[in-house]
């Protein structure tokens, strides 16, 4: 199937701004660690947390968390995704022309098939907002994982990272081509290993 799809395939190209980006779940401080745990997802850390950490239930999460992590304790990546402490990157496509595209995209490694994805909406939206910029939020268990993952790959390996896409208008053959696509080819950045 890919070979079908390969010649059909448009390259996007990617612009990586040159700074790197570590700790950013220290900026999410809308709420205090009392607040956070008191929310569904966080719940279970509560006892850990009063136990051990009371006297900083008034402070604001990310604060909270990088001070932890300078201290060398790693309870603070309970409150993280599996990938919300990495080195990421801001990136953006060069071209603009390319804004309003969307299909089934695929990242390559040195010609190597990384990477199968589906944008429904626009390639700017999924590059330049999804994967191209990590907030805060992105880095907590109830944030997007799959972002902070693709982006700090993408971020490692950015010297020989291409984008390609082919590109499809019907939300429904995105969706089927993606799912098909994965199962035959079995990315290994697609793997939730």
């Amino acid at each position: 199937m890919m070979n079908n799809i390969n010649d059909k395939l448009i390259e996007l190209p990617l612009h990586f701004e040159p700074e790197l980006y570590t700790n950013i779940f220290k900026d999410k401080n809308n709420k205090t660690l009392q607040e956070t745990i008191s929310t569904s997802i966080y719940n279970s850390l509560s006892d850990m947390v009063k136990q051990n950490y009371s006297e900083d239930l008034e402070s604001n999460l990310g604060d909270f968390l990088l001070k932890l992590k300078v201290l060398n304790d790693e309870f603070y990546k309970e409150f993280l995704n599996k990938y919300g402490d990495l080195e990421y990157s801001i990136f953006s496509l060069k071209d603009k022309n390319q804004d309003t595209l969307k299909g089934v995209y695929f990242y390559y490694l040195n010609n190597e098939l990384k990477y199968i994805g589906r944008c429904r909406d626009s390639m700017k939206k999924r590059v330049n907002s999804g994967y191209g910029k990590i907030s805060p939020k992105k880095c907590f268990k109830d944030g997007q994982s799959t972002n902070c993952k693709i982006n700090s790959l993408l971020t490692k390996y950015k010297e020989s990272i291409v984008l390609k896409l082919f590109v499809l208008s019907d939300n429904k053959q995105i969706e089927e081509l993606e799912s098909r696509l994965i199962l035959e080819n079995e990315p290994i950045w697609n793997s939730r290993k």
